[in-house]
């Protein structure tokens, strides 16, 4: 089959919607970030991201724009990928480092002092807290009791998306993810929640998920407000 320059675009684009904001934990073109994503004949790939404010913070700005390198650098077909990060005010610094795969402290010499492996592992275990809620909500609501939930494993989990995806942000912290794996898991340590603790660690399940879901409302709306008339999904 011959691969054309449009179906490498539709890949591309593909390939972006696994790159995620870091803090809300959805894909960029779900949450409208990807202005554009062309392919040339010759396999040269431009994506163009755009954000919510001018001033979103360089670390999140910079693991998306370098999420969004990667996943289209591999798409096959693709020789080359700019990632262009168009109105914000770090901008000309993450784009040199992004296409000089230079790394954040690099990027920013002088102003950054660590790479960013914590801070995404940070909010890696705020979606784990959040995709807990996700879990455990309908459970906890047909009537299961600590004493029940302490002891259920994934596997015995009902199968749904919620929990796919929560499997999913386990397996990205290194947390188990076996049929045999707790259910309920400290996030920082992989340990099982033991029962006294159940009541609390769900309502901070379930606070996060509430901040999640506030923060993506606002950042819809921020990005809303500052192109009127993007399009919900780059094409």
């Amino acid at each position: 089959m011959t691969v054309t320059h449009l179906t490498m675009a539709s890949a591309a684009l593909a390939a972006l919607a696994t790159v995620r904001d870091p803090e809300l934990d959805e894909p960029i073109t779900t949450l409208g970030f990807v202005a554009s994503c062309s392919v040339s004949p010759e396999g040269r790939a431009v994506v163009r991201l755009r954000l919510p404010t001018f001033y979103c913070a360089p670390n999140f700005s910079y693991l998306m724009a370098a999420d969004a390198y990667d996943a289209v650098t591999a798409v096959p077909g693709i020789t080359a990928v700019q990632v262009i990060l168009e109105d914000h005010f770090a901008s000309a610094e993450i784009n040199a480092g992004v296409a000089a795969q230079a790394g954040f402290v690099a990027s920013f010499d002088g102003e950054a002092v660590d790479e960013l492996g914590d801070l995404r592992a940070q909010f890696l275990r705020k979606a784990v807290l959040a995709g807990t809620h996700q879990v455990c909500r309908p459970l906890v609501d047909a009537g299961a009791t600590p004493a029940e939930l302490v002891s259920l494993t994934l596997g015995a989990t009902p199968q749904s998306e919620h929990l796919d995806r929560l499997r999913k942000r386990r397996a990205e912290l290194g947390l188990p993810t076996g049929d045999d794996a707790p259910l309920l898991i400290d996030p920082a340590t992989g340990t099982r929640i033991p029962e006294p603790q159940i009541p609390l660690h769900l309502r901070k399940a379930r606070v996060t998920q509430a901040s999640l879901d506030a923060n993506t409302s606002i950042c819809s709306g921020m990005l809303e407000a500052r192109y009127p008339d993007r399009n919900r999904e780059a094409s």
